[in-house]
């Protein structure tokens, strides 16, 4: 079965108006197939899970809107793996089926299907099928296949023979055109479908349809077969796992990107709901729009031109000045309505979960003065930093609000940390370093065991000389050749206080020079690494290493609105291709009892094998942008050991905390309308994330959108700043699905693992 979906290119009203109308006169009468679901074909390794359900948000408002079309098949056929987030986030956005050919580009393992039940991480499920073009073969060398086929005798032979389940279903998709993404038809290739659909013989007979169309007759023809299989997790492709980290800068710009975002919905909401301010829709949409289009599958992987990201440097600054001078302003007007009885620090706390951390805040000429913890009177010494800010620790700052901490004359001087060349001791931990200032020994005071079985924050580079696709991939045998940069400049401690010490290590290597800053807390059990890199290599992949003193069979790593564990063996060859991973915000390593968590704020490419835990901080290729990661890099990641499991540890809070930092401002005292404390939305549970908060796309209404992250099934309540009237459940474009009863303040819900619930609420 040969059909011709053409991909609608994203061509501009605005820059050609005449072309467009062609275009949607096109889809009007059946010629084109504007189907996809997607705003682009966007890459799904590295983008957020809020990220993937804007793309289909704003992918099928924008079909809908300009053609009528409502999109049921979402259309990926170059993108470099699919996270296992993916069927829950599609079904709810009302995508059944999912097309895809990239997986097939396996450097070691074949598929064994090409159709089948993709089930997520929530169990859900959505029908899949590969494209299996490719050149016949009588005996197959290669099991690759392409989503740019040539419509020729040979293709569709080859098509038909590479299909690996002719038992399942006697019908495969074929998508052709000329060109890389497929260009169009050629006059050629509609001629030999004119003969095809005739029928030559030993060839399959080919005729033209949609995708639309041969997926419901898939589904028709499959969906009661005994022998439809079922694929259940991530499809990993084996390849380009290079893209997890070239072109850092364009990854640190997205995360943080998405994270504005996000921080300016949820601070937009809590003015307009509570205070009647403006909401900044159209703002928020073209800044969504921004991100989503620089998270194309050949932009946001570091796979482009040079030019490229010259483009989206201007677009993402851009974006955060306006964005974070919006975020200010606002903050400030929350502020001033804030009721205190005296002068306080509010400290803000735009993540999902209620964090403790330590907060910076700015404040007037005062005495030495101290903070007051209103939920148990308990006082907080203020340390004066070297850039004139002073460091506090926050404890549990509500999600999704603030809370304010009053200001009054300090009692006593604080003691600060022992610390020098040969280590610090914390609250926490007995850190030891070696000549080369790497971690020597981490002793876990609480615990009394030790956390590390090798020099930790050893960092590692590689020769990374791809045999293909320079900026696109990492090969196995990198591994051959590395050395370890262990040369120091200098060693000084620039901050020490009751809060917080920092020790910054200086070290050359090459042409380029590493700057860490080593921070440790009185209050926290973490020990983060401040990186200020000036990068000037090339074909050299430098890596963080910890040899931890945890003996596990396999690794936890955050994806999109979840976790999945890999292997940390090289078993079989399914586990050893697995040799680098993409994860977001933090990986864990542990046992029954214990573990390590690595953390960061801008990273993804991460290698957890043989007890050691490993964090990809830089790729320098060459081509296609011979300057990729020549620059100045800036960015955090962190040691986080703790007792029991991740879970119960909260190490997804303590994530939240490194990437979404608090903020905090200074407040006199004053008259106002708004509660020293509050949270725009809260649940009661620990596993419970509330990702977003926002007002809903076609109404005055408040969108809650909360997410499950402990396989837990759980019975919550979500917390509200005054009384809805009405609370209903939609799915991720916000339609509706069924009435729950709001109470005072909130309402009940339960939530399934790994479930996605999203809230329309009237006030």
């Amino acid at each position: 079965m040969c059909l011709c979906p053409v991909s609608l290119n994203c061509i501009s009203k605005e820059d050609a108006p005449e072309v467009f109308e062609e275009i949607r006169q096109r889809v009007a009468e059946g010629r084109w197939e504007a189907e996809g679901a997607m705003w682009l074909e966007a890459d799904c390794n590295i983008s957020s899970g809020e990220s993937l359900v804007r793309q289909v948000l704003q992918g099928t408002r924008f079909f809908e809107k300009e053609f009528g079309v409502k999109n049921r098949v979402l259309w990926l056929p170059d993108v470099f793996g699919y996270s296992a987030a993916l069927p829950q986030i599609l079904q709810k956005s009302e995508i059944p089926y999912f097309m895809t050919t990239k997986i097939s580009w396996n450097e070691y393992n074949k598929m064994p299907y090409d159709t089948f039940k993709w089930r997520g991480i929530d169990g859900t499920e959505v029908l899949t099928h590969f494209i299996p073009a490719t050149d016949y073969q009588p005996v197959m060398k290669t099991h690759m296949t392409t989503y740019n086929g040539n419509l020729n005798p040979a293709q569709i032979k080859g098509a038909w023979h590479r299909y690996q389940q002719k038992n399942l279903n006697d019908e495969v998709l074929f998508s052709f055109g000329y060109g890389d993404g497929g260009g169009g038809s050629t006059a050629e290739m509609i001629e030999n479908h004119r003969r095809l659909e005739q029928g030559i013989p030993g060839c399959p007979k080919t005729r033209m349809s949609t995708s639309r169309a041969f997926f419901e007759k898939l589904e028709k023809d499959v969906s009661d077969n005994r022998y439809l299989p079922t694929w259940s997790g991530e499809l990993y492709l084996e390849y380009h796992r290079g893209t997890y980290t070239t072109m850092a800068r364009n990854k640190k710009y997205n995360r943080k990107s998405e994270f504005l975002l996000e921080n300016w919905e949820k601070l937009s909401s809590l003015h307009h709901f509570l205070l009647g301010g403006a909401y900044p829709q159209a703002d928020l949409e073209q800044g969504w729009q921004l991100v989503l289009r620089n998270q194309f599958h050949d932009i946001l992987p570091g796979s482009s031109i040079k030019e490229v990201y010259e483009d989206s440097r201007e677009e993402y600054e851009s974006l955060k000045a306006h964005g974070e001078a919006c975020l200010e302003e606002t903050r400030a007007q929350l502020t001033t309505a804030i009721e205190l009885d005296q002068q306080s620090v509010v400290v803000y706390n735009l993540s999902g979960l209620t964090v403790s951390e330590v907060a910076l805040v700015t404040l007037p000429e005062l005495e030495p003065v101290e903070l007051v913890d209103p939920d148990n009177g308990n006082l907080l010494p203020l340390q004066r930093l070297s850039n004139g800010q002073f460091a506090f620790f926050a404890s549990n700052v509500p999600a999704n609000g603030y809370k304010s901490f009053s200001i009054r004359p300090a009692c006593a001087a604080c003691a600060v940390f022992s610390a020098d060349q040969q280590g610090i001791e914390t609250p926490f931990f007995r850190v030891s370093f070696d000549e080369k200032m790497q971690f020597a020994s981490i002793y876990d005071k609480q615990e009394q065991r030790e956390v590390l079985k090798g020099a930790g924050n050893r960092l590692e580079v590689y020769e990374d000389r791809p045999h293909n696709h320079d900026a696109w991939d990492i090969n196995i045998y990198y591994r051959e050749h590395s050395w370890t940069v262990d040369e120091l400049t200098s060693v000084k401690v620039i901050e020490n206080g009751p809060v917080l010490c920092r020790i910054e290590v200086i070290r050359p290597f090459l042409s380029s020079t590493i700057g860490q800053v080593y921070t440790f807390y009185h209050d926290l059990p973490r020990i983060d690494i401040e990186n200020d890199i000036d990068w000037k290599e090339e074909h050299i992949l430098l890596k963080a290493a910890f040899p931890v003193d945890v003996h596990a069979e396999e690794a936890t790593y955050e994806i999109q609105y979840g976790n999945v564990t890999r292997p940390c063996h090289s078993n079989t060859l399914w586990d050893a291709a697995r040799f680098e991973v993409c994860a977001h915000k933090w990986a864990d390593f542990s046992e029954d009892d214990y573990g390590v968590s690595m953390l960061n704020d801008c990273k993804f490419g991460h290698d957890i094998h043989d007890g050691v835990m490993r964090l990809t901080l830089l790729k320098c290729a060459t081509y296609p942008n011979v300057d990729a990661d020549r620059e100045r890099h800036q960015f955090t990641y962190s040691i986080y050991p703790h007792s029991g499991s991740w879970k119960t540890a909260g190490t997804v809070a303590q994530a939240y905390g490194l990437n979404n930092p608090l903020t905090a401002l200074y407040a006199p005292a004053q008259r106002g309308e708004l509660p020293a404390s509050l949270s725009a939305a809260a649940v009661d549970c620990d596993n419970l994330g509330v990702e977003v908060v926002k007002k809903a796309e076609d109404s005055e209404d408040l969108i809650v959108r909360v997410y499950e992250f402990c396989n837990r099934r759980t019975k919550a309540r979500l917390t509200l700043p005054k009384n809805p009237k009405a609370v209903q459940l939609v799915n991720l474009l916000e339609h509706h699905q069924r009435a729950l009863q709001p109470d005072e303040n909130g309402f009940a819900f339960t939530i399934q693992p790994y479930e996605i619930l999203t809230f329309k609420i009237t006030f």
